[in-house]
């Protein structure tokens, strides 16, 4: 009777083992806009606890409840503090990341060169990555699970001109616009493009594909952001092809924003077409009450897929923020926390950013 029992316990063990270890796993992706005007301001803000854009992002956060999250438009600072506070102020709501990873992204970083060609120097388009200061608007990955920093791949020094294929733009003479200085010195990520292993609970590892696109439009002629935009999400397909090295190991999931709808944008639409159709890939298209409701536009990208409102003289909503597991994981749900009038959450979504934050539940 004893080893009976023992058996009974060993079976019950095994069964909670297994089923913590395929446990849903909520992935999300949030372009917070939680950026200053200056270096330390966005710290000074979170330590002061009364900005309400703050409070709201953390509403959103906590609602949503995402297990891994990649955050864009993230000020970053060199110990960051101010990714520490912010982690602080979602614990006390309730939300917990004991994991997070954040390197200095190109966004602010002074390139000492006339990067938009109109003459002057120090400005926040003559950075390598737009930025008013080095680390400006960057990004960061919170996560319940153990993050192997170690194993990190990043692309974000990678330059422009090293990616196989790259469409740089040219002046109409034909020669390297701005100039061949620039070109030669200009990195292909406007933030960051980061491959980072992530340790789930039976010990097996999931890779978060992440990184924030360069808008596509603010330039002239020579479609220079248009075409920035482009290489930068065709990366990742390059990257899913094994052209830039080995290909990521399965399970990985894609997770960013591309700043560009693949149908109703302004800019070169076709790298994200592309990735949305790779078979490495699957699109679940999350989708949202809030955004189905909201009034027609005349766009192709039906409204309920939208990700961000853009206010007017804007291009408006778009759908511009991307969550994509690989093909071989199991997709349990999948949502844009953008809720009807009314619902809890609305004001919170409205207030805490332009975008709103995209989820997807997978299972390994």
């Amino acid at each position: 009777m004893r080893y009976r029992w023992a058996g009974l316990w060993l079976a019950l063990w095994l069964c909670a083992i297994s089923a913590s270890a395929t446990e849903t796993i909520r992935i999300a992706t949030f372009k917070a806009e939680l950026k200053r005007n200056g270096p330390g301001l966005l710290l000074r803000d979170l330590s002061r606890g009364k900005d309400k854009q703050i409070t709201a992002v953390v509403e959103v956060i906590s609602q949503t409840q995402p297990d891994i999250l990649a955050l864009q438009g993230f000020d970053w600072d060199h110990e960051n503090r101010a990714l520490s506070a912010f982690v602080e102020m979602l614990e006390q709501a309730g939300v917990s990341y004991p994991h997070v990873f954040a390197h200095k992204p190109n966004s602010g970083v002074a390139s000492d060169l006339d990067l938009n060609a109109n003459g002057r120097l120090g400005e926040a388009a003559d950075a390598i990555g737009f930025g008013l200061f080095t680390g400006h608007g960057g990004l960061a990955v919170l996560s319940r699970f153990p993050i192997r920093a170690e194993g990190v791949a990043s692309f974000t020094n990678l330059k422009w001109r090293d990616l196989p294929g790259h469409i740089m733009p040219t002046a109409p003479n034909g020669k390297p616009f701005p100039s061949q200085a620039v070109q030669n010195v200009l990195p292909l990520s406007s933030s960051a493009h980061w491959a980072i292993p992530i340790q789930l609970l039976d010990g097996t590892e999931l890779t978060l594909l992440t990184w924030k696109g360069t808008p596509p439009v603010f330039d002239g002629p020579e479609d220079m952001n248009g075409r920035h935009n482009h290489d930068e999400t065709r990366l990742w397909s390059l990257y899913l092809s094994g052209e830039l090295g080995s290909v990521p190991a399965r399970p990985f999931v894609l997770a960013g924003s591309a700043t560009m709808d693949p149908n109703d944008s302004d800019g070169r639409p076709d790298a994200l077409r592309a990735l949305l159709a790779d078979p490495a890939l699957q699109d679940p298209e999350p989708r949202s009450s809030g955004g189905a409701d909201a009034p027609a536009q005349g766009h192709v990208t039906d409204s309920a897929l939208d990700t961000v409102d853009w206010p007017s003289p804007g291009p408006g909503r778009l759908r511009v923020d991307y969550v994509l597991p690989s093909a071989d994981l199991m997709v349990e749900g999948q949502g844009v926390f953008w809720p009807l009038s009314g619902q809890p959450g609305y004001d919170a979504a409205l207030s805490a950013s332009r975008h709103r934050l995209v989820w997807v539940d997978i299972t390994p």
